[in-house]
């Protein structure tokens, strides 16, 4: 499986107190790494294991990979905050709906049930792998 990394999911992986950590250590099993991602991701998930240094280390190790130009997609990602306005997205989550656009064959990885109620290229839902 090819996939685009949550912040939900690096938070798991990355924190053994996480209720989805084994979940995490699952995936990262089973995906053909690296995992995609932007940004946005990684500053949250900086944020919330409170070490920036950790998340950085996901790069050095492979794990992730950034692929993804905010300023060449800002005309797609402005237009999906306002079609989801009503969902308050987060700037991280929108970016990751414009990545399932331009990596359709990947799924995105998050412990977020919101990706069940975005949809890509306006109608088709978006792959995902979460936990049960």
């Amino acid at each position: 499986m090819r996939g685009i990394a949550d912040t939900g999911f690096l938070v798991a992986f990355l924190n053994r107190k996480d209720r989805f950590h084994r979940w995490a250590m699952e995936i990262v099993q089973e995906v053909e790494v690296p995992l995609l991602t932007c940004e946005p991701v990684l500053a949250e998930a900086a944020y919330h294991v409170q070490s920036s240094s950790h998340v950085l280390s996901l790069i050095d190790s492979g794990l992730i990979q950034l692929q993804f130009d905010l300023a060449t997609a800002f005309p797609r990602v402005k237009l999906l905050a306002t079609r989801y306005s009503d969902r308050n997205p987060d700037l991280a989550d929108l970016c990751l709906v414009c990545m399932s656009e331009d990596f359709p064959r990947h799924e995105v990885v998050t412990v977020d049930s919101d990706f069940q109620i975005y949809r890509r290229w306006e109608r088709e839902v978006i792959p995902t792998r979460r936990p049960i």
